[in-house]
């Protein structure tokens, strides 16, 4: 059974490049509703934490650095088959190969620099969204 919550960033590429609005509009109009939303930066260590699945692979550390190097926005999202239906929203994780109309084709500017992260099972949406939002956060 597919879940109905989602976890998204707003990654550092995206928030200087001032997509914020664009992207949660586009957020808005694919019908997710916000349950709980912030803009924050992330420590190395909590990047680190947050992406210790890649951490054997060799752009680990480049990812780390990369998500700590600026603001960006976090949010849970709800809608039915959250899930899946924002990773098709995002697009594939290569701007180049994204469909057109998904925010990475429209936002993206490198596989490294690719504007959003999407979760990619409920089972993970639920970890991710609890690294970054507390009950009391949710609405």
């Amino acid at each position: 059974m597919s879940g109905n919550i989602t976890f998204t960033m707003i990654k550092p590429d995206a928030v200087r490049n001032g997509h914020i609005g664009a992207i949660l509009k586009m957020i808005n109009d694919a019908g997710f509703r916000i349950q709980a939303m912030k803009y924050t930066r992330m420590s190395a260590d909590v990047a680190g934490t947050f992406y210790a699945v890649h951490k054997e692979r060799p752009f680990y550390g480049e990812l780390v650095e990369f998500m700590s190097s600026g603001p960006i926005v976090a949010a849970i999202l709800e809608k039915d088959n959250a899930v899946e239906d924002f990773r098709k929203l995002i697009g594939a994780t290569n701007p180049a190969e994204a469909a057109d109309g998904t925010i990475r084709k429209l936002y993206a500017t490198s596989i490294g620099e690719n504007a959003v992260h999407g979760s990619d099972s409920d089972e993970n949406a639920a970890i991710e969204a609890g690294l970054h939002f507390s009950a009391y956060e949710r609405f």
